[in-house]
């Protein structure tokens, strides 16, 4: 297994930290998992309470762990589905990098560019706090936006297919992160983040 080692040095000015991995993974591997995700994981259309209303989204996400841990976000609960030989081989992929052992994944499909994310931060109670999350990316590009709580600073990076992005330490406390809709985009998106789960 080839993997290349594009390092980049923190993308956040301050408050936290930021590394992303492009093109971590060679095309024909990319393109191998992105069409081996797309097929085999039991992708559902995910459903929040905001607002007192309940919505089903047009994205459609997983939520994989060991030893079945539920995750709680937007007043719902995911159970665990085990971790499948595919979705191990990508963690192994990222403990290798970031000598880190993560216990879950979540992951989303975007069908096109009307399918985004708003501003959120991924520190609920139920992850470790100030933990690192490992984001990969695969299909097609898309801009991701990360906006100071504070100084509401952001800063812009484009995730290319096979690709990984790091969130470390204090980044979730401190900013929130975005997927922007764009009009413009065509291709669906599928994007894992691996987790660190108390």
């Amino acid at each position: 297994m080839t993997i290349f080692d594009t390092y980049h040095t923190n993308l956040l000015p301050y408050d936290g930290e930021v590394n992303y991995y492009a093109n971590i993974l060679p095309t024909h591997m990319a393109n191998h998992y992105f069409n081996a995700l797309i097929n085999n994981i039991a992708w559902q259309n995910d459903e929040v309470y905001m607002f007192g209303k309940h919505i089903i989204t047009q994205r459609k996400v997983a939520w994989y762990a060991n030893d079945g841990k539920s995750y709680a976000y937007a007043n719902t609960t995911k159970m665990a589905l085990p971790f499948t030989p595919l979705l191990l081989e990508i963690k192994a992929i990222a403990e290798k990098i970031t000598q880190t052992k993560f216990n879950s994944c979540l992951l989303n499909l975007y069908h096109n560019g009307s399918q985004g994310m708003g501003w959120h931060s991924d520190n609920e109670k139920s992850i470790l706090a100030n933990s690192t999350i490992a984001s990969f990316s695969f299909g097609a590009d898309r801009r991701f936006t990360f906006k100071h709580k504070t100084s509401k600073q952001t800063i812009n990076i484009l995730l290319h297919h096979g690709s990984m992005l790091l969130m470390k330490n204090t980044t979730q406390a401190k900013w929130w992160h975005s997927l922007p809709k764009s009009k413009k985009i065509n291709a669906p998106r599928i994007n894992l983040t691996f987790r660190q789960m108390v």
